[in-house]
């Protein structure tokens, strides 16, 4: 028994290391969080559903960060076809700003 619940244990966690959501780093969360509250930018929730609506795939990373003027979402993720993308939104509209494949 004690056997069997180990092994049930190692595989939920081996699990959960496939399906832990993208998160922000410290730094990038602390500012997004700020400028959210100030209503300057989306939500990250609102960012990652309009990301997996025009491209779907499994999302690996994201970065917050300002390009020139206006404050950006990088949503990094595989596609179904094993291709890595990198969608930058607008963090203030959620428009799609630029989209590029890595090779």
């Amino acid at each position: 028994m004690a056997r069997s619940l180990k092994i049930f244990c190692l595989i939920l966690g081996l699990a959960l290391l496939f399906v832990t959501p993208p998160v922000l780093s410290d730094e990038d969360h602390k500012d997004a969080r700020y400028l959210k509250n100030m209503g300057k930018i989306l939500p990250l929730e609102t960012i990652l559903e309009v990301a997996m609506a025009v491209h779907p795939g499994r999302v690996i990373e994201v970065e917050f960060e300002k390009d020139g003027e206006r404050y950006v979402y990088e949503v990094k993720f595989r596609d179904q076809d094993g291709g890595v993308w990198e969608l930058y939104f607008d963090a203030l509209t959620g428009e799609l700003v630029k989209r590029e494949r890595e090779d």
